[in-house]
């Protein structure tokens, strides 16, 4: 799954990553230590659901291997949202899973998965290969074009909803990815605080209510620590903007 060269770890070593917080991960061992901790995760799979989940990390490497967020390359928040959905949230389906890896690369690389093509037509692409479970669900998590006119956050906010009221799997990626861009935003410096914390922090109660919800495909302790990790995201929104005194 990718290099491992220049890293060489004991089986003490390796057990230690199980436990490690994946931020923690990112610190120590960067891309390197995040991809040996999805192989760790998915080792019990099946052979071609490991080899799927693998295909799909390959694809998600190539399409984002310019692509950097803050001071890491962006495939390590991929990394990170594939992984909680294994580790954290103990969902063992590889369709989940895949569609993690790949959940931005129709918003992000549209015209690189199908040349010179849209969304659709990069669905079509995806499709070929991973099958249309999958699609829906990068499909339910990938935002459309900014309608012009539109407040981009309010448009943002409303498809969220929208498609994740209608996909309860999509809620599952949705909040691991929503997890690692809000709860994360502790490791995030600069200006892009204030206008990261106005587009995530009223979609926090929506989310929170579609996770809790019966239909939703996690166990009930699972949603409960979901719930709680959106509590600490709308706290730290609360101390980059906070109201009136």
């Amino acid at each position: 799954m990718g290099s491992n060269a220049g890293v060489d770890l004991g089986s003490a070593e390796r057990r230690l990553l199980t436990q490690m917080p994946l931020h923690a991960i990112t610190s120590v061992r960067g891309e390197v230590g995040l991809r040996e901790r999805l192989t760790l995760e998915i080792a019990a799979f099946p052979a071609a659901d490991r080899e799927r989940v693998e295909q799909a990390l390959r694809l998600a490497s190539r399409l984002h291997a310019a692509d950097w967020r803050q001071r890491e390359p962006y495939v390590n928040h991929v990394l990170r949202v594939a992984i909680r959905i294994i580790s954290h949230y103990r969902v063992s389906d590889a369709d989940v899973v895949c569609a993690a890896l790949l959940h931005d690369a129709v918003e992000d690389h549209a015209g690189e998965l199908a040349s010179r093509g849209g969304q659709s037509e990069a669905l079509m692409v995806l499709a070929g290969h991973f099958g249309q479970r999958v699609v829906g669900l990068v499909a339910a998590v990938t935002n459309p074009r900014w309608q012009p006119g539109r407040d981009e956050h309010e448009q943002y906010r409303e498809h969220v909803a929208a498609s994740l009221e209608a996909s309860p799997w999509a809620r599952v990626i949705k909040a691991s990815d929503f997890t690692d861009n809000a709860v994360g935003l502790i490791h995030t410096t600069g200006p892009k605080l204030d206008k990261l914390a106005s587009k995530y922090a009223p979609l926090v109660p929506v989310l929170r209510e579609l996770i809790l919800r019966p239909d939703t495909p996690l166990d009930a302790d699972v949603k409960e620590h979901i719930a709680a990790q959106l509590d600490t995201a709308a706290g730290r929104f609360a101390a980059i903007r906070p109201g009136p005194r």
